[in-house]
């Protein structure tokens, strides 16, 4: 374990200001290293890598918005036992969409003590194989203002119908880019951002905004978000002087974390779910 904590340390060394725009990357350019990492996947998990809530928790569909005049179905999972506003959790799914695997690891955040709100950025749908998944990428890609009110919203419900005090957005892949996102959306609102190996942002004005952690975590081996445009990501957080915590996984691609497909990587998804689980405590001090 230490000579894999000491990889991760010597690979998340940032690189100097001039590389930053390495990690510039055109919405068509994401899109394709997107359908090429996932060629070939499956959005079914094997049943070894489900893990149980660390408390019973309930979850149940909710209409949380309402988007081009259609309501938005999410998925919102809290522990059985709570009563009371706890802190809330955006969740954004991956370029499959709200499927099962996103609805579980829902039900496992919820059971860290939050009220995990899974939303659905496809507008109701889920790809269940790379073509599908694209095709609905491309779709939500192509208007982004649908999906920062679906985000909008999805605050305003964590916000005002659970009542949260404190508030985190978490997400995957798409999703991981649209964490950082809705960060931007709101840059003072948010207690903590939680982004795994979504696209970066490179604009130090844009970043000096944000007054929360940020916590990301990405693999070496990842071909669309490259070791490059991380380290470049971290040299921009660092000028811009957020609190930042970047974990660059040696032997790990992109979806390390996603139990299904060809790509999950056991020992890098377990260490970043600890440390997503610790910083979720520190900042938002759920339990």
């Amino acid at each position: 374990m230490r000579t894999f904590l000491r990889s991760i340390l010597f690979l998340s060394i940032s690189l100097t200001l001039p590389a930053l725009h390495a990690a510039d990357m055109s919405d068509a350019a994401y899109m394709a290293s997107m359908a090429a990492m996932h060629a070939g996947d499956s959005p079914v998990a094997s049943p070894v890598a489900v893990v149980p809530p660390r408390m019973p928790v309930q979850g149940a569909d909710v209409v949380y918005a309402s988007v081009d005049g259609k309501p938005v179905h999410g998925y919102l999972s809290r522990p059985a036992a709570a009563k009371g506003p706890l802190p809330g959790i955006i969740v954004i799914h991956e370029w499959w969409g709200l499927n099962d695997n996103i609805r579980h690891a829902t039900d496992r955040l919820a059971g860290e003590g939050y009220a995990a709100l899974a939303v659905d950025l496809y507008g109701g749908q889920a790809g269940a194989t790379p073509d599908e998944a694209t095709k609905l990428m491309t779709a939500a890609m192509a208007h982004t203002d649908l999906v920062q009110s679906n985000l909008r919203q999805a605050y305003a419900y964590l916000h005002e119908h659970e009542q949260a005090p404190r508030m985190a957005v978490l997400g995957w892949c798409f999703g991981g880019g649209w964490s950082l996102q809705t960060a931007l959306l709101f840059p003072d609102q948010l207690d903590g951002v939680i982004m795994y190996y979504g696209k970066p942002v490179t604009d130090v004005a844009a970043l000096a905004k944000l007054k929360m952690p940020l916590i990301g975590f990405f693999g070496a081996e990842d071909k669309g978000i490259t070791v490059d445009m991380v380290q470049a990501f971290e040299a921009a957080l660092k000028q811009a002087k957020v609190d930042e915590e970047i974990h660059i996984y040696p032997h790990a691609g992109h979806a390390f974390a996603n139990p299904s497909g060809q790509s999950y990587q056991p020992e890098a998804a377990q260490d970043s779910w600890q440390r997503t689980v610790q910083f979720l405590s520190r900042h938002l001090g759920g339990g």
